[in-house]
């Protein structure tokens, strides 16, 4: 049984000033840049397994706390955990017994499709990705259906279909079905308390000189990544070495290509992804050097959030180990800030181990910089050539 932290306790008690406690909950209000929700209370290097993020200003009740979160009642049979810095206190709100979702519009404009969807407040969220058939399911929390017509109009070209189930009495769910197989990205955020659910097209032609790459050089500044096991190198200096040549070699290719920093500067997590989200690129490339405690582990691995995303990383894996290297695997659910966003396809490249001694003599190498950006490139290739048939 869950143990109510101090705070709670004062809260089932006391109250708070001016403001009723509705079931013995605080209200609060999402802030924050790269807000998220976890699953639970567990942590590693990474942080705890994040559900989802999340817009500004969403109506969230806080039940109970640990000493790094609040928890989170988000429906009757659902709890999440989040950031206490991602939550400020709102004295002004009083929550309504029900909510209830409105009339829908499905449209397109000339780049994006949208579902706009009518609520009674601005209420957290979870999205999923799913494969064959490609689809997008959101589930917005503390609603219930007073959805009577779906308005679709002829200008989406990526949205297929798109209805809601009501799985649970205050759980209702969106379901976008898509008419190509590769998840582009989406994004959800509101305007007032209208939620809009942003649906990127597949580019028209996919051919890579048609096409916009972001490519984020891992670590730089005060943040030195992991350390070279024999010669003590660092990992932000190959990382940008590495993404200036991936990014020499796609050019040639005549690709259009953004980097996220192209000298040792310090960026962060919530810095590097305001750049890529005002770039809005096709699909990211981020490029980093992994390292382990024990130096025999070596080789290349490739990392994807979700299922939608995984066919770049498995492509650009694929090519990869052609340089001899060992595979070190292809890594989905991975809690990297930069692949929890879900407005585009990314692809984490951990090239090889600067923990092992023979992995780190290549890192070293220039020529190696230059096979490594060319069988990225080759990768990406095939994956688009893939969505051509």
């Amino acid at each position: 049984m869950l143990r109510f932290s101090c705070l709670a306790l004062i809260l089932i008690t006391l109250g708070t000033k001016g403001q009723p406690l509705v079931n013995n909950f605080l209200n609060g209000r999402t802030t924050g840049p790269l807000i998220y929700m976890e699953y639970g209370p567990g942590d590693d290097r990474l942080g705890g397994a994040k559900a989802t993020y999340l817009d500004s200003n969403l109506l969230v009740r806080v039940t109970d706390s640990t000493k790094d979160d609040y928890i989170i009642r988000l429906s009757k049979n659902h709890l999440a955990y989040m950031p206490r810095t991602a939550v400020k206190r709102d004295t002004t709100t009083v929550v309504k017994p029900a909510y209830l979702s409105n009339n829908w519009r499905v449209y397109g404009d000339d780049k994006y499709d949208y579902v706009a969807i009518s609520l009674d407040e601005r209420l957290p969220y979870k999205s999923v990705q799913q494969i064959d058939p490609a689809r997008i399911v959101v589930d917005i929390y503390g609603v219930t259906s007073n959805t009577n017509w779906i308005t679709q109009l002829s200008t989406v070209k990526e949205i297929r279909n798109s209805w809601y189930e009501q799985p649970e009495d205050d759980v209702f769910r969106v379901i976008i079905e898509l008419n190509h197989k590769q998840h582009w990205g989406y994004s959800i955020f509101y305007e007032g308390n209208k939620m809009f659910i942003r649906v990127k097209r597949q580019p028209a032609d996919l051919s890579l000189s048609k096409i916009h790459v972001a490519i984020d050089a891992g670590h730089g500044g005060d943040n030195t990544g992991a350390d070279g096991t024999k010669t003590k190198i660092s990992e932000k200096k190959y990382t940008l070495l590495i993404a200036k040549q991936l990014q020499e070699t796609l050019e040639r290719e005549n690709a259009s290509v953004f980097m996220v920093r192209t000298k040792d500067t310090t960026l962060t997590m919530p810095e590097r992804w305001a750049m890529l989200k005002t770039d809005d690129p096709d699909f990211l490339i981020s490029i980093h050097l992994n390292s382990s405690n024990y130096d025999t582990i070596q080789g290349v691995s490739t990392y994807y959030r979700y299922i939608g995303f995984r066919p770049l990383t498995q492509f650009i894996l694929d090519r990869m180990v052609q340089l001899g290297l060992k595979e070190h695997g292809n890594v989905g659910s991975f809690n990297f800030s930069l692949s929890g966003p879900t407005d585009f396809p990314n692809c984490l490249v951990e090239v090889a181990f600067l923990s092992n001694k023979y992995d780190e003599q290549l890192i070293l190498d220039p020529e190696f910089h230059k096979a490594v950006a060319c069988q990225i490139t080759e990768g990406i290739k095939d994956w688009l050539r893939s969505l051509q048939q």
